[in-house]
């Protein structure tokens, strides 16, 4: 709990008020020792780094933990309780061999070897360069501020707190269509118009990623300055928006409201990747999914009860009810996740403390080479051109905004179906969308019972070699692929008068399977082959599923009227049926696509 208090905002404001009296870290508590970060010791051994990693237990080695590998080598089995320091050249030609292995078998590699080391304490010597730099690592395998260390509850916590925060972030987007109809009536706008108030808020969400994610990905900043930042202007923003008195102010605050909050759904997957191993994290990446589809499937549920019990503005009450607490939450208990942000703090420690200005966090040594143009380049303007020049990242961007789409436009087709053509009325013709959970159930089963059973299994029996290529991301999008366009087809084709409701539900809960799974596999796919551009493509992807998901709720509406319910969807099924095709070419040829992007991994 304390690690907890201290490591979150408040506990960090707190320091900054007292000049660091209260909540101290390790280093600043006294009678702190470390054999290695308070006097020059005897020259470390000089090695050269091998042009192939060694193999350890199965696994290949890595760089950044040569001096792990040599523990567990050369001197675990004689009891020693300190691992071997390693003074290495970081413009060696050996180095940038040993970096070119894929990332993601070396960190799959580096997490496998951790999990056996911290099981007891080992004492890390630092690195030294031959520039005179001394990297600052974890002090210990079992360091308690490393998130890999930390324990179960409190990794559960954190998770929690991510998924609790994104499912009120998509909530607010569909709550807003329980007070349509009275925003219709009070500022007497189309229905067209009033559609705008959840186009602007999808598409601010989208929006706000490509700033936020970058933002989290500074070392000096981390990811809890935007989390807890943006989650407090979320939350005081629903007041105005509950208040407001004219429509153009109220489409400027479902923008607003969006925008501020996008960060956790810029980086909520990152902090996932930072305190679970990365085999681990798929599990997590279903948990916190199926919170942002099932979020805006209650939101016109929660939004059409409210509405009609009291009055439009009681969406954004209850927002501020639910929202509120949450930023409360992430204020006082959400840690600092990043490692790279940590060990940053702790190099400024260190120094502060030695006078030593050679301690230096790895973070630290990347900025510095980095210029403003180049950080900006490389969040914002290289996505964009691998987008264009890969065509795997073209197709994935395609596809999953189309899924995207493809969900947001039901909240255009409902009242058409359910009120229109089976008489409901407008408070219950929400209900049908309870109709997602059995979709999000089968969905998330199969997903995790594929990992589990094909990816994490087999690495456990034989060694990161069984990750595979990137395309066996996709097995389980090739099964569930056809449930979207098949729940299209019987959704568009059973609404009518003559056939039970029952039997549309049906075919939203297949399509959900489809859509789930798809985009799950997707984000795992360009995970896996472009690791290195990861975060920033993510947050292009989710552009480009929200911009696309905010054309479709203005589209979507004429578009059913014009051809009729059967026509519209169909027209839908039959493009992602184009796309079902065009994911098997990409299962079959993905390699050699692969081969002949500049931006993949080998």
């Amino acid at each position: 709990m304390y690690d907890l208090i201290r490591d979150s905002s408040f506990g960090q404001i707190v320091r900054y008020m007292t000049k660091n009296k209260y909540l101290q870290y390790s280093e600043e508590k006294e009678g702190f020792q470390h054999p290695h970060y308070f006097q020059e010791t005897e020259k470390p051994e000089t090695r050269c780094l091998p042009t192939s990693p060694p193999e350890v237990d199965g696994h290949c080695g890595t760089p950044q933990h040569l001096s792990t590998i040599a523990t567990t080598n050369n001197e675990a089995d004689r009891g020693c309780n300190h691992l071997r320091p390693t003074e290495i050249d970081t413009e060696s030609e050996d180095l940038e061999d040993a970096l070119e292995t894929n990332p993601i078998k070396r960190l799959v590699t580096q997490q496998s070897l951790h999990t056996l080391e911290k099981e007891r304490t080992l004492v890390i010597e630092p690195i030294k360069t031959a520039q005179g730099v001394i990297l600052v690592d974890w002090y210990t395998t079992d360091d308690p501020d490393n998130p890999q260390n930390w324990g179960r509850g409190k990794k559960a916590f954190v998770a929690f707190l991510i998924c609790i925060y994104s499912f009120a972030v998509y909530l607010g987007s569909s709550i807003y269509i329980g007070g349509v109809p009275q925003i219709i009536e009070k500022f007497g706008v189309s229905i067209e118009a009033a559609s705008l108030g959840l186009a602007l808020y999808v598409l601010a969400y989208g929006a706000g990623a490509m700033v936020f994610s970058p933002i989290s990905e500074i070392p000096a900043v981390g990811r809890n300055p935007p989390y807890v930042i943006t989650v407090i202007i979320f939350a005081v923003l629903w007041i105005p928006t509950a208040l407001v008195d004219n429509f153009g102010g109220l489409l400027v605050l479902r923008f607003l409201t969006g925008f501020f909050g996008s960060p956790c759904l810029a980086t909520g997957g990152a902090t996932f990747g930072d305190i679970f191993p990365l085999i681990q994290v798929p599990y997590l990446l279903v948990i916190w999914g199926g919170a942002t589809v099932l979020a805006p499937a209650l939101g016109p549920i929660i939004g059409n009860f409210s509405a009609t019990a009291e009055n439009w503005r009681w969406v954004s009450w209850i927002m501020l009810w639910l929202s509120g607490p949450i930023s409360g939450l992430l204020l006082f208990s959400l840690p600092e996740t990043s490692s790279s942000t940590i060990l940053y703090y702790r190099a400024r420690r260190l120094r502060k403390l030695t006078g030593n200005a050679a301690f230096k966090s790895q973070a630290e040594i990347d900025q510095a080479e980095l210029t403003t143009r180049q950080i900006v380049y490389n969040a914002l303007i290289k996505p964009t051109e691998i987008n264009i020049l890969d065509p795997a990242v073209l197709y994935s961007t395609i596809y999953t905004s189309l899924v995207y789409g493809i969900f947001y436009s039901f909240f255009e087709s409902f009242p058409l179906v359910y009120q229109g053509i089976y008489g409901f009325s407008f408070r219950v013709s929400s209900l049908p969308f309870i109709g997602v959970l059995a979709g999000l159930a089968a969905a998330g089963g199969l997903v995790i019972f594929h990992w589990h059973f094909f990816v994490v299994k087999p690495v456990m029996r034989l060694g990161v070699s069984a990750l595979g290529e990137p395309e066996k991301r996709l097995v389980p999008a090739l099964f569930a692929c056809f449930w979207l366009p098949i729940g299209l087809f019987i959704f568009g084709w059973t609404a009518r008068p003559s056939i039970h409701w029952i039997a549309t539900i049906v075919g939203l809960s297949l399509s959900i399977v489809g859509t789930f799974t798809i985009i799950v596999c997707m984000l795992l796919y360009l995970a896996f082959t472009y690791p290195k551009y990861a975060a920033s493509l993510f947050a292009a992807n989710d552009f480009a599923r929200s911009s696309l998901a905010a054309g479709a709720i203005m589209f979507s509406r004429p578009m059913f009227i014009n051809l009729g319910i059967h026509w519209g969807v169909s027209l839908l099924g039959f493009l992602v049926l184009i796309c079902c095709v065009l994911l098997f070419c990409l299962w079959n040829w993905g390699s050699m696509l692969r081969a002949r992007s500049r931006f993949a991994v080998s």
